[in-house]
């Protein structure tokens, strides 16, 4: 089974992603897709194994195979937390549901040391690119402090929420650059200092519902070995690709 016949006959769950999802999107901005696809049961018997992610088919469309994007997304994951809580979903099936349904067992404090820890990766870019050219990339600035803004609301209210909202303004005001450098990384100091408040009365567990999400996956591909051995249509062979 090639990889991209499992994103077009696996997928549990699809949505749109990028500035579309985030509420940030001009007349400029791509469609970026994102989806997870269930790979049958009896493709793991062999010695080939499917792939943990699949590019395509089309441009701007990434799909992880179920069990690593609950990997990641029990890891925190700030990209895989963010798909789960796509507004624009486009495809979902009665797994898909039942893995939206879990998105509370997914969060964690663990979101902490994810999203600061990311935001300081491209934090660490955006002061390359101004000592470089004297400006950073305006339009990273703005995903930064959207960023930050969620890692902080997600900590004191313990739910995610990606669209910006009435703030739509103000950030694409940093993304045109008609924000200084030096008001944009206040605002990062600011929402950084606040995210470590946030931290300490937080209502986020400590550690995500690792139980609950193995028991769904668990029920999930004891479902799928007992339907592809009754078809008798699943040959196993899949090519196995790097992880991501």
């Amino acid at each position: 089974m090639e990889p991209e016949d499992l994103v077009r006959d696996h997928t549990i769950y699809a949505c749109v992603m990028g500035s579309r999802a985030f509420g940030l999107a001009t007349e400029d901005s791509d469609t970026d897709r994102r989806g997870v696809f269930l790979a049958p049961t009896p493709l793991f018997w062999g010695f080939e194994q499917p792939p943990t992610h699949v590019e395509g088919p089309g441009e701007e469309r990434f799909s992880w195979e179920l069990e690593r994007f609950c990997e990641l997304a029990l890891r925190a994951n700030p990209n895989i937390l963010e798909c789960l809580h796509s507004p624009l979903v486009e495809h979902l099936d009665d797994t898909g549901r039942e893995l939206l349904a879990l998105r509370a067992a997914f969060l964690s404090r663990r979101a902490h040391d994810s999203f600061t820890g990311y935001a300081l990766a491209q934090r660490r870019k955006l002061d390359a690119d101004v000592r470089a050219h004297g400006a950073p990339r305006w339009k990273h600035a703005m995903h930064l402090l959207r960023l930050l803004t969620s890692a902080r609301d997600l900590l004191r209210t313990g739910e995610l929420t990606i669209d910006v909202g009435d703030r739509r303004p103000e950030f694409l005001a940093v993304k045109r650059g008609e924000i200084s450098w030096t008001e944009v990384e206040s605002r990062m100091a600011r929402l950084a200092a606040e995210t470590e408040r946030a931290l300490h009365g937080t209502p986020l567990p400590a550690e995500p519902d690792h139980a609950r999400v193995a028991d769904f996956l668990f029920r999930t591909r004891r479902t799928s070995a007992l339907r592809t051995h009754a078809d008798h249509r699943v040959v196993p062979g899949a090519g196995r690709t790097g992880r991501r």
